[in-house]
């Protein structure tokens, strides 16, 4: 930890460097506003008479901690911060309550959440069975133009009852004039009418696309249900929905980072930057913050679907500042298991279906040696245990290239399915896992009785056996899939509890102690995301991010961590967010 003494007279600001393209595209950038007031930005603040826990090596314990600018000082006791701060400073009474370095939200989708924001949620936390979903589906059908597309959001069919999937004929029951789309909360399958087929132009003679399939009935016809790669260049067609995206996009970004602040997050991980939008997607961002309305930082990953496009702009890694920075290069390699497509070593339950590859491994291999070669830290999807392995023969076969590849902090997205040979490898690769922790709480009886079985599912989201073999794990929630909401992932990981069957655990071997569970969602994050050395902890001249409880989450019961109250939000130094 740092020398937690401070000076007074010490100089507070960081100068940042920054190169043509971020000259471009974050020069500008300004402070949020808040609820502090200009006139007090420059004072000293000293919270004290709480419990101040800085996620330091030592999992340490404090009182009190001061701030100056958007800088911590110092963290202490009552009595030496406040001396150490003088009679000029303002004072803050914590009254008990408990202090953590501002969550990081390692893996969402941000521009997916802005742009689907204002569909309709037919996901399974509002409607319980499939019959309910397109129920409340078929009351917008009637409203709007005839030829203005009908869409939803959420539905999930491992969670709702109902068929395995929405086919045309469920949705040429809502609507046969107008086209109909509906997401699928993994973002990894879509379901359309026929209205919509026929626009698209796919027919029973359409080939499937390279790694992405249309589903079809028994003659061959396309039902209307397909993959992530065949879907989105439908979704890509709508110049209207998009126009209108575009148009909002720094609006509704800037909305994304109001929920945000509001659960404690300070900081999130775009895990896809550049898909929907290309380019542009970062000069929103820059926007959000020019605003002076945006309450969260941007770490962004660039998708590889759009690697031209990315390669012919110049970008590198790490360009950026503090508020917004350009952080890997993200590569989705298989499915999701709720949706049967995550690639697997052996058939998902009572099947012959393996899963896909989005990308096969051999390709997959390149591309992560060539980009690593290139300085650029990976984020690869890998759901299976399939997928896992090939993802770390590219690893591996980079590092026989000559890449350090321990250095670039190499990520598995969801890491779901993982096994103990897998995790040595990983410790020997540097290479990490980010879980998608809610796996266990909303799919987790599905994923034992319907998908894996009970001994696959042992294997979901291993916290407790990467902790134990060293590894800086983390946990995201993947939004839009399942809500943000860092206390119910430090609930889910410390709990193992399931939705669907109340009083139930899944894996209890794998539970992890409320210390693991919050360095998961703060250093280790900050560290994922190369940024461990500005947010992530309250260490001295690190930016002052930080969330306030009403409750320390290590003195309630683990399935009450959840419903700790988020009392503040602060983020570089002013309050972005007051309950």
């Amino acid at each position: 930890m740092k020398n937690p003494n401070f000076t007074l007279t010490r100089r507070q600001f960081c100068q940042v460097s920054v190169g043509a393209f971020a000259s471009t595209f974050f020069w500008g950038c300004q402070d949020i506003k808040s609820v502090s007031s200009d006139n007090e930005a420059n004072k000293i603040t000293v919270f004290h008479n709480g419990i101040v826990l800085p996620v330091d090596d030592n999992f340490s314990e404090h009182q009190a901690f001061a701030i100056k600018d958007n800088k911590i000082l110092a963290v202490g006791s009552n009595q030496r911060i406040l001396s150490q701060a003088g009679s000029d400073a303002k004072v803050i009474d914590l009254k008990g309550r408990t202090v953590l370095p501002g969550f990081i939200e390692p893996h969402i989708h941000f521009a997916l959440m802005a742009f689907t924001g204002n569909w309709l949620d037919i996901g399974p936390l509002k409607y319980g069975t499939t019959a309910s979903a397109l129920a409340a589906l078929k009351k917008i059908a009637s409203e709007g133009p005839h030829d203005e597309w009908i869409v939803a959001r959420q539905f999930d069919p491992s969670l709702q009852a109902g068929p395995e999937m929405l086919t045309t004929s469920e949705l040429d029951a809502i609507s046969n004039t107008r086209p109909v789309f509906v997401l699928n909360a993994s973002g990894h399958l879509a379901y359309v009418n026929s209205k919509l087929l026929k626009i698209a132009g796919i027919s029973r003679d359409t080939p499937d696309p390279p790694g992405a399939e249309y589903f079809r009935f028994a003659d061959g016809t396309p039902n209307g249900a397909m993959t992530q790669k065949a879907y989105f260049p439908i979704l890509l067609s709508n110049e209207k929905l998009m126009n209108t995206f575009n148009e909002g996009a720094v609006e509704s970004g800037i909305q994304v980072g109001d929920e945000a602040s509001s659960l404690g997050i300070t900081t999130i991980c775009d895990m896809a930057t550049g898909g929907g939008s290309g380019y542009e997607e970062i000069n929103n961002y820059r926007q959000m913050f020019i605003t002076g309305k945006m309450k969260s930082r941007i770490r962004a990953y660039l998708y590889s679907e759009v690697a031209d496009m990315w390669d012919k702009s110049g970008v590198k890694y790490g360009e950026g500042d503090e508020k917004v920075r350009v952080s890997g290069w993200k590569v989705v390699f298989d499915g999701s298991n709720q949706g049967r497509t995550g690639r697997q070593r052996e058939p998902y339950l009572n099947s012959n279906n393996l899963g896909v590859f989005y990308v096969q491994p051999e390709e997959l291999k390149q591309i992560i040696i060539q980009r690593s070669q290139k300085g650029w830290p990976l984020a690869l999807h890998g759901n299976g245990d399939a997928a896992i392995d090939s993802i770390l023969d590219g690893v591996e076969a980079a590092s026989k290239e000559g890449v350090d590849v321990k250095k670039l902090r190499c990520r598995i997205e969801h890491c779901s399915i993982l096994h103990d040979d897998q995790i040595e490898r990983m410790a020997k690769l540097g290479v990490v896992p980010s879980f998608l922790i809610n796996h266990v709480y909303y799919w987790g009886k599905a994923m034992r009785d319907d998908i894996f079985g009970p001994e696959k599912a042992q294997l979901l989201d291993r916290c407790a056996s990467v902790e134990k073999a060293g590894l800086k794990w983390s946990m995201h929630s993947d939004a839009p899939v399942s809500p943000m909401g860092t206390l119910h992932k430090i609930r889910v990981a410390v709990a193992r509890d399931l939705w669907r069957e109340p009083g139930s655990i899944l894996a209890p071997q794998e539970k992890v102690s409320v210390e693991a569970a919050i360095r998961a969602v703060t250093i280790n994050a900050a560290w994922q995301c190369h940024s461990e050395n500005e947010i992530g902890s309250l260490e001295t001249d690190k930016l002052a991010d930080f969330v306030i409880l009403d409750n320390d989450p290590r003195h309630v019961e683990p399935s009450s961590i959840s419903d700790i109250k988020i009392s503040e939000t602060w983020m570089d130094g002013r309050q972005v967010f007051r309950s």
